[in-house]
């Protein structure tokens, strides 16, 4: 997969790009990703990407032309994918979504900044509109390496095991379970013990009423759209009931 972002500011990416799983999949060839500076594409004199809103207002707003130049540049003629800007108005990533754009075979991230960005270039520019969250950064820049890094993992190799992003919190609609490693003991706190005896089958029914467990008490509002089993349902009665019993 290839992915393109448009900045103008390309250094915030040169750690996040070099370090850990992601610089690791970049330097094996398992994802490419290229950082485009905005600025250079600016027709002004000055190279300036921004000017005052129409209608008045505080803060500056991208123009549209150096976006427009700038997104012509990064999609080449042959481009197949999709042109996402990272905005507040869009829909939430979820993992669901990261999975279904890992599926892409490029995607161009528009970061804007200040007050936001000409309608005109996102009219034009833009394929769709992507949220990291309700709240507000000062650039998209953050919200690009985050969707960056999400959407990676579920190429093919990035994570060295299949099962990885399948396993963890969100994938199927609930928390993770906890995670245990040595020693065995550690401030008078143990392991627990289905998890040393070897038995995959229950610990997997383990991790599963964890996963539950874990979900019930910090996001329950997730439960409402998991796909739950007829035993998953009997766990958390099972589950409630406890709590109930303990409060």
């Amino acid at each position: 997969m290839k992915i393109k972002i448009l900045t103008i500011f390309p250094e915030m990416f040169e750690s996040v790009l070099s370090a850990s799983i992601l610089g690791r999949a970049i330097d094996q060839g398992l994802i490419e990703v290229s950082v485009i500076d905005i600025r250079p594409f600016s027709d002004r004199k000055h190279k300036n990407t921004d000017d005052y809103p129409f209608g008045g207002g505080a803060g500056m707003v991208m123009l549209a032309q150096p976006i427009h130049d700038a997104m012509a540049f990064a999609m080449g003629e042959h481009f197949q994918g999709r042109r996402i800007y990272l905005g507040p108005r869009g829909a939430t990533l979820t993992t669901a979504k990261a999975r279904a754009l890992a599926q892409e075979q490029e995607l161009i991230l528009l970061c804007g900044h200040y007050e936001g960005v000409d309608q005109r270039a996102l009219d034009a520019c833009v394929d769709e509109e992507i949220s990291i969250g309700d709240y507000i950064l000062t650039g998209g820049e953050l919200a690009a390496m985050v969707l960056t890094d999400c959407v990676a993992r579920f190429i093919p190799g990035v994570l060295g095991s299949a099962e990885s992003p399948e396993e963890e919190s969100f994938s199927d609609g609930l928390l993770e379970y906890p995670q245990y490693t040595r020693p065995r003991e550690w401030q008078g706190r143990q392991v627990p013990e289905v998890l040393l005896n070897g038995d995959h089958a229950k610990i997997q029914a383990w991790r599963r009423r964890e996963s539950l467990r874990a979900t019930l008490r910090f996001r329950p509002d997730l439960l409402e759209k998991a796909q739950l089993s007829r035993e998953d349902e009997k766990t958390l009665k099972e589950l409630r009931e406890a709590c109930s019993c303990e409060s």
